[in-house]
């Protein structure tokens, strides 16, 4: 195994995680699972990843203070922060904190692996714009306020300012995950 392929998943998504794992493992990288943001200090004293996948929003914690973290453990690590909830303020914070790279979910491997192998940035990059619709914004809008709210329908639908019902029948509509 060549010794530039140690990877850290930092992911509360156990799934998510597993199926990252497996699809690096089978491109021959040595993979550590780190599932919570408290865990990592502990991990890293096992282990020396040379790469490290972090998740954003981890639950109970940002991903960019994992982020830190890594970068002051080892600054030459390459980073690659994966979300499901792009921003631009937090992909400017997330590379001053020693990020290489921020992609947004959905991203596969392939995406993964290439970002940790650019070492540049790329000024041919296109400077339009896909525009999110209004349906899809207010989607992750109700998605996000309900992990913020632990899955409880009612007090998501208080912080939305909507009625329960009316969120109920918006979720029968489109599956959370």
């Amino acid at each position: 195994m060549e010794p530039d392929k140690h990877l850290l998943l930092v992911e509360d998504d156990a799934p998510f995680a597993r199926a990252l794992q497996r699809s690096f493992e089978r491109r021959g990288y040595k993979v550590a699972l780190c599932p919570r943001a408290e865990s990592l200090d502990a991990l890293l004293a096992q282990t020396d990843p040379t790469c490290a996948v972090v998740d954003l929003k981890l639950s109970g914690a940002s991903g960019l203070e994992c982020v830190r973290r890594l970068h002051a453990h080892d600054p030459a690590m390459r980073i690659v922060v994966l979300t499901g909830y792009a921003s631009i303020a937090t992909a400017v914070e997330a590379i001053k904190l020693g990020a290489c790279h921020y992609l947004a979910k959905p991203s596969t491997t392939d995406d993964i692996e290439a970002a940790f192998g650019r070492l540049d940035g790329d000024a041919g990059v296109a400077l339009g714009v896909r525009p999110s619709s209004l349906k899809t914004l207010e989607w992750e809008h109700i998605h996000e306020t309900l992990l913020d709210a632990d899955f409880n329908v009612s007090e998501a639908a208080r912080r939305l300012g909507m009625h329960r019902r009316t969120l109920a029948r918006k979720l029968a509509k489109r599956q959370v995950t």
